[in-house]
């Protein structure tokens, strides 16, 4: 895997509904649910996802229904195409 370039991200980004910039190297998006089970549901739901592409997200779970996630490819130090597939696959589009 090789680490995106600044203009592939803002690229990808642009292309990937409601996913930003977070820490350097990261990707993030924060979802509101109605009630913690259907919070915890969505956890579950991106767990399956994660381990199906053997990458993890860290993973959020504050204010009893809001969940955050944040992308990084930690083993090179950045964002790779990864991150953004797995995004995409969260976002129901893959």
């Amino acid at each position: 895997m090789t680490l995106l370039s600044d203009a592939e991200i803002g690229q990808r980004l642009a292309a990937t509904e409601g996913w930003e910039r977070g820490e350097p190297g990261s990707i993030a998006r924060e979802w509101k649910f109605a009630d913690f089970a259907a919070a915890i549901a969505f956890v579950d739901r991106v767990a399956e996802l994660a381990e199906t592409a053997n990458h993890h997200p860290d993973i959020l779970l504050h204010g009893w229904n809001k969940v955050r996630l944040t992308l990084s490819t930690h083993s090179q130090g950045g964002l790779t195409d990864a991150d953004f597939q797995l995004a995409a696959q969260i976002n129901g589009g893959g």
